[in-house]
């Protein structure tokens, strides 16, 4: 399989964490794609029409976006239902977890962009700020849902560390952990995970 990727992308590390975890990843041979809404690199826009990463080639020829397909083909792929169980509560519980901090991310990223990519002279500071008060909302669910994330890693968990690590990336100096002392202890619970460790974001 191939993973098209960038390093600093949390839907990818999503992606990375999961196949670790499931032990896929030394099935996975990793192309680096930097892409940006303004600059697509070609081999994203072959693999996957909209451009963005990650895209999954399988062993079988076909490509699979965004990360939430790419995580549940993996999970199929290793029959586990630990991650992602069948049905049941647990499934919907771990499903909104990844809705939440796939939210969470995509409003984060779409700050990054407003404030790094944009031209100065055409930045909206309303845009940003309705972008902030969408993080700041999914921090304060996750830290009032917390105990929802304790126990073995699910795709849900996994998906709010990797939005967690982000905003330790691009906006370290927001200090999301302030007045979220449990969402915080348990981040620091799972960044210690080998999977997660492994795929760190780094500036």
């Amino acid at each position: 399989m191939k993973l098209f990727y960038s390093s600093h992308s949390p839907f990818v590390r999503k992606v990375r964490v999961t196949a670790m975890v499931l032990g896929l990843d030394d099935r996975i041979e990793l192309v680096d794609s930097p892409t940006t809404p303004v600059a697509t690199d070609p081999a994203v826009a072959t693999a996957n029409p909209l451009g963005k990463i990650p895209a999954l080639e399988t062993d079988e020829g076909d490509t699979l976006f965004d990360s939430r397909v790419i995580c549940e083909y993996l999970i199929a792929l290793a029959s586990n239902e630990t991650l992602l169980p069948a049905a049941g509560p647990a499934r919907w519980t771990a499903l909104r977890q990844q809705a939440l901090a796939d939210g969470l991310m995509e409003a984060s990223i779409l700050r990054r962009y407003e404030g790094f990519l944009r031209p100065e002279d055409k930045r909206w500071p309303d845009w940003d700020a309705a972008q902030k008060r969408k993080v700041d909302s999914a921090l304060d669910a996750f830290e009032a849902g917390v105990d929802d994330l304790a126990g073995g890693p699910t795709l849900g968990a996994i998906a709010a560390a990797c939005a967690l690590g982000y905003l330790d990336l691009r906006y370290a100096d927001e200090d999301w952990r302030h007045g979220r002392p449990k969402l915080a202890e348990w981040y620091e619970v799972i960044a210690s995970n080998k999977a997660v460790k492994a795929t760190h974001l780094a500036a």
